[in-house]
């Protein structure tokens, strides 16, 4: 049957006559018939012998219809991006002027996805029909994925507009001005913008960007005379804020704009006209002179401005204060401690910082605590709002904690606060990011889609990886619309990186990756990319150092998958990459192809150069309940063990040489739960020979720095199973850990005294401040200097409660060994020098109550007994009194 499809097929193009006459009698009949023939030989599986004969055919008979429709349908039907078999028989068509059959063949190549070509063909047939109610469907399918179609654009907006559909026609406007601005064609730029101003006058936020990218692609003259346009605008529906905001940007191209410059001078009266001193302010600040700079006369006129009767001002040292009236030359504030404070105007402006009445500090000042308090607590859209707003509506998550805790909301509050306000400003459209970094929020006069909310977030990021997340959400979001202009720019920033490298390093292999992710997602996307992986990887020196660079999991996880399929020795390189990568992903594909040799010898290799691959010998331990790779490679448990306790002393030897200390830290840590924490060290002395436990716990005592609770509970399990156990090349010691050893009821205690100092003592201590600045002169203000030494006795305990916390290490009980005296010993000495028995208890500095026999190991005393034996004696100065004693019992405390 499939010899049967594939001769029937070569009968068919050895009787193909192309001649007009016979093209003039093909119908949409006849590639039904060949579309009966492809689907056959699909379920077949003879496409690729079918399309062979096909494409046989065409070298020789290039314009063979049959040849081209099977050959060309095939190649669709693979998603293959390539539709040049059908284009050329449509040419055929189209120059016979066949248009029944040309729409058809447009259809079938639409069946398998959105192609340019066919979608402008398809319109002209309609348009032949004269069926334009058919076309404008079309052009709207075809903008979306032709990015360089401009007219078509312009007059679908012009075709809504006069259809009444406004929001289309403002949404295609825009995106014919943005197609424009990319061909730098002014004129059109600037006739698409007046329809725009008249439709849409309030979308301020869209202009400003136009107004950007103009000054950006073509010249800042242009822009200005843009911004010109929406001035005029603005200032005739009565907005003089955003015509203020306007002519200062026009200001920015051209200082030397008088006529922008006499318009700002009128809008600044408009806005102050109830002002008492307007006048005085535009002479002192020279605002109407064309001589003075114009960016220093609006500074300074500005900052003159804010200060009339009735407005707040902040002294650093007076706090918040009201003007009570302005009078020539001098000012008269109330000050809350300093009623009625005159001051010269100059010496105000310079000494003084305007506040509006909605300034927190403001809202501090004249808003009993607890109802702000109340008011901050239940609407952080409203408290985020205020605080932005009050520092030039330019603020971080420092800032904004900075002023709420501990004056308003105490730190436990503000856990749970800050929760919500972040998701407020990362979804509510009432808030944006900096156009300079992404970290510093922004109250929005006119709400922000979310698409234009993650471009904007694209734009402040400077970091590469935060902006390929930043694309990933807006392509993922179900508004994320791939034929806006805001997803071309974006997409644009990456296929530029591609597109002018000179160098294959982590940013053009994230590009790449990224960019050819979504090629393949949205087909019509096109890149004009001229090389393939396997190219772009044969210039990359050191592809462990790009690996490492990835800072993205996914495109790690990508680059890994086109190194398999694109990369002929993609097995070395995969060796070569795991010691660094540690990707489950490379062992599981080097499995899967057989290449258990190259595993093998890769875990040999790890341990035996456990030094240098010390991420890559933990990892095989910790995934062997999987497939143990370790014995495959003929590496002993105890071996294993072994190299395990190495690694700790290396990393403990680095970090205490400073090399790659967090690192070091990290892996120290891992280690240290993995053999004792989860009690493999324990387990392994519980079932091995004496002569293993020998070799294991000669080893582990050699690590310096391991906690010596650790070694005392290995030393007792030893001793549990072997009481007559030698530790040879050291002896039996109950040596304190480098950390402060406490009782876990003293650590709950000090946990709770720093816990009550941080949210109760601070803050009270704070409003002391606060309360005692107030009151105006430090110098003779007894208040504030209690406050202050207060203040730093509090932060003094809470470093050295953190300090001690951040060290303590809690005793555990069943460590505890008679051999010697240690922590949680209770000893009973003869004191032979006065013929008396003393006993004592030994525990830590926090546990010290000496009244009641109980001392410190860090004492003086309590060390010169650590670590002695039964009937030791020893001697111990006091002053110039000496005393000597024997040791005669040693037991076990018991510890709550």
């Amino acid at each position: 049957m499939p010899d049967s499809i594939v001769k029937n097929v070569q009968d068919m193009l050895n009787e193909e006559k192309w001649t007009r006459a016979a093209i003039s009698n093909y119908s949409i009949n006849n590639f039904k018939e060949l579309d009966a023939i492809i689907k056959a030989a699909r379920e077949q599986k003879i496409l690729d012998e079918l399309k062979e004969v096909c494409e046989e055919q065409l070298s020789h008979t290039r314009n063979s219809i049959i040849a081209l429709y099977i050959s060309g349908m095939i190649t669709l039907s693979r998603q293959i991006i390539d539709d040049s078999a059908m284009v050329n028989l449509i040419t055929i068509f189209v120059d016979n002027h066949k248009w029944n059959i040309v729409q058809h063949l447009c259809e079938r190549i639409l069946d398998w996805g959105e192609s340019k070509y066919a979608l402008k063909m398809l319109a002209e047939c309609y348009q032949n029909e004269n069926e334009m109610e058919k076309v404008y469907p079309i052009w709207e399918r075809l903008i979306k994925v032709d990015f360089e179609e401009t007219e078509i654009v312009k007059t679908l907006a012009e075709y809504h507009e006069k259809n009444g559909e406004l929001d289309e026609a403002v949404d295609l406007y825009k995106k014919a001005i943005h197609r424009y601005l990319n061909k730098k064609l002014f004129s059109n730029v600037r006739d698409i913008w007046s329809r725009l101003v008249a439709l849409a006058p309030n979308d301020i936020d869209f202009y400003l960007h136009v107004q950007s990218k103009t000054a950006r692609n073509i010249s800042e003259d242009k822009a200005a005379i843009l911004l010109q346009e929406l001035f005029q605008s603005c200032h005739a529906s009565g907005d003089i804020e955003t015509s203020i905001m306007l002519l200062k940007l026009i200001l920015q191209y051209d200082e030397k704009d008088s006529l922008a410059r006499k318009e700002l001078v009128d809008c600044y009266r408009e806005k102050h006209a109830e002002h008492s001193q307007l006048d005085e302010y535009i002479r002192i600040s020279n605002l109407a002179q064309n001589w003075r700079n114009v960016h220093e006369a609006i500074a300074d006129f500005e900052k003159h401005i804010s200060f009339d009767a009735g407005n707040f001002v902040f002294h650093r040292t007076w706090g918040v204060g009201r003007i009570a009236s302005v009078k020539g030359d001098e000012i008269v504030i109330d000050f809350a401690k300093k009623r009625a404070h005159a001051m010269s105007l100059k010496m105000a402006v310079g000494a003084l910082q305007s506040l509006g009445k909605e300034h927190i500090w403001v809202l501090k000042a004249t808003k009993k605590k607890d109802v702000l308090h109340a008011k901050v607590k239940e609407d952080p859209e409203w408290t985020l709002k205020i605080v932005i707003k009050s520092f030039d509506n330019a603020c971080d998550i420092k800032r904004i904690k900075a002023e709420l805790v501990p004056g308003i909301l105490s730190p436990g509050e503000w856990t749970s606060w800050s929760t919500k306000a972040r998701n407020i400003l990362k979804t509510n459209p009432s808030f944006g990011v900096s156009q300079d970094n992404i970290d510093v929020f922004v109250v929005r006069d006119r709400p922000i889609t979310l698409p234009e909310k993650l471009f904007n977030e694209f734009k402040a990021a400077h970091n590469f990886f935060t902006r390929v997340s930043t694309l990933r959400a807006f392509v993922e979001m179900a508004e994320g619309d791939i034929d806006s202009e805001y997803f071309l720019e974006m997409f644009g920033y990456f296929t530029a990186w591609i597109k002018s490298y000179n160098q294959a390093n982590e940013v053009i292999v994230a590009s790449y990756l990224l960019v050819k992710d979504l090629v393949t997602r949205f087909k019509h996307l096109n890149t004009g990319l001229q090389f393939n992986f396997s190219e772009l990887f044969e210039q990359i020196n050191d592809p462990v150092a790009v690996y490492v660079e990835l800072k993205d999991s996914q495109l790690r996880q990508q680059f890994l998958s086109n190194i398999k399929l694109f990369v002929s020795e993609w097995p070395d390189v995969f060796v070569k990459l795991f010691p660094t990568a540690l990707n489950s992903t490379i062992i599981s594909s080097l499995e899967h192809e057989a290449f258990e040799d190259r595993i093998i010898h890769l875990v040999q290799h790890s341990y035996e150069n456990y030094r240098e691959y010390k991420e890559a010998a933990i990892w095989f331990f910790k995934e062997k309940s999987t497939t143990d790779w370790l014995e495959k490679a003929g590496i002993s448990y105890e071996k294993q063990l072994l190299t395990l306790v190495h690694i700790l002393q290396t990393c403990y030897r680095e970090i205490e040489n400073h090399q790659n200390t967090t690192e070091n830290r990290k892996t120290s840590r891992q280690l240290e739960n993995i053999l004792f924490k989860d009690g493999i060290v324990e387990a392994y002395i519980k079932e091995v020979d004496e002569d293993g436990i020998t070799r294991l716990y000669t080893l582990i005592e050699d690590v310096r720095d391991l906690d010596a609770g650790i070694k005392m509970r290995i030393r007792n399990t030893i001793l549990s199973r072997f009481p007559k156990f030698k530790f040879y090349g050291t002896e039996e010691k109950s040596i304190v850990t480098r950390g402060l050893m406490v009782t876990q009821s003293k650590l709950i205690e000090k946990e709770k005294q720093l816990q009550h100092i941080i949210d109760v003592e601070v803050p009270e201590n704070s409003r002391e401040i606060a309360s005692a600045l107030a009151q105006g002169d430090l110098r003779e203000n007894a208040e504030y200097k209690a406050a202050k030494e207060k203040q730093d006795i509090l932060n003094v305990t809470v470093a050295k409660l953190k300090d001690e916390i951040d060290r303590a290490q809690i005793f555990d009980p069943s460590t505890f060994s008679a051999a010697r005296v240690g922590f949680g010993a209770k000893v009973t000495l003869q004191n032979t020098t006065k013929n008396v028995e003393e006993v004592y208890t030994i525990l830590g500095p926090w546990e010290s109550d000496p009244d009641h026999g109980i001392i410190s190991y860090l004492s003086p005393f309590g060390a010169s007994i650590m670590n002695r034996k039964l009937k030791e004696k020893f001697n111990f100065k006091i002053g110039d009194i000496d005393l000597n004693y024997v040791l005669t019992a040693i037991e076990a405390v018991k510890i709550e």
